[in-house]
């Protein structure tokens, strides 16, 4: 992906300006202190340290073809296992109500209703809403495959309303730059201001709309298969971490508490002092 490009690039130019020498006249040792100083002393998040491994382990495994083992020389550091905070049907429509511009209405809508990444909705065009078979086609997504997820009814009528306002031609959301769509990082900053109006206390981000999007599938009964392929996930193991946060997933079994006796005994007050 251009994004992943962008970033190995960074990151091999920062290794190679720490030693100020070419990648290719440096060794193991060199990249062993390289962790130890971008752990150690930039003391780098891990999953900052993770990507600049990556770019190293593709500089070396495959641009520079070294035979190097490269899980022996660029270990991966463990990345906390973290949860998103999901937001509730209830917390997504008060945000979305929320969001005023008409464009930044549509394309966030857009994001919950078919889960789909805010790299992925940039890039849609007219031509991929298909209300014939009320399907909406993603073209080269993540990994460079072409996929179509569902085109809600309700989501049609936005997108037609809006449409009406704005006439966009070629780009579904057309950017400010003329024959440009419209950038990750306007979409990003009209959410964080609806967040703001909005006052919901959860974290609020267009991927947090994709992840509710799954999670409330799940808690509606589709299974875990059909969300892989509406969310274009590689592997099913990915899409099998949100049997963990579904609320009809977590909490299908009921804690041993509610098979005590009720009521519940009430603790006995504290004994009081005694004086003499």
């Amino acid at each position: 992906a251009l994004n992943t490009q962008l970033s190995y690039l960074q990151q091999v130019s920062l290794f190679a300006r720490h030693f100020g020498k070419s990648p290719d006249v440096l060794g193991r040792e060199d990249i062993r202190t390289y962790q130890v100083y971008l752990t150690n002393e930039k003391k780098m998040a891990s999953g900052s340290i993770h990507t600049a491994i990556a770019a190293l382990r593709f500089l070396y495994s495959v641009t520079l073809e070294r035979d190097w083992a490269p899980e022996e020389v660029l270990p991966f550091p463990k990345k906390p296992q973290k949860l998103p905070i999901i937001l509730s049907p209830e917390e997504v429509q008060q945000f979305l109500g929320c969001v005023l511009n008409v464009k930044h209405h549509a394309i966030l809508t857009t994001c919950y209703a078919a889960g789909l990444r805010i790299s992925e909705a940039v890039q849609l065009k007219t031509t991929d809403i298909d209300s014939q078979r009320m399907v909406i086609r993603v073209e080269q997504g993540k990994g460079q495959k072409d996929r179509y997820v569902m085109l809600s009814p309700k989501l049609l009528e936005i997108l037609r309303s809006y449409w009406k306002v704005r006439r966009p031609e070629a780009w579904l959301f057309p950017g400010d730059r003329a024959g440009q769509p419209i950038t990750r990082d306007a979409v990003g900053q009209a959410c964080a201001k609806a967040r703001d109006l909005s006052r919901l206390p959860k974290p609020v981000t267009p991927h947090s709309l994709r992840h509710a999007f799954a999670v409330h599938l799940l808690e509606a009964g589709a299974d875990v298969r059909t969300i892989q392929l509406l969310l274009g996930h590689r592997s099913l193991a990915t899409t099998a971490h949100y049997l963990r946060i579904a609320t009809n997933k977590v909490c299908a079994t009921s804690s041993p508490y509610e098979l005590l006796p009720r009521p519940a005994p009430t603790p006995p007050p504290p004994a009081k002092p005694q004086y003499f």
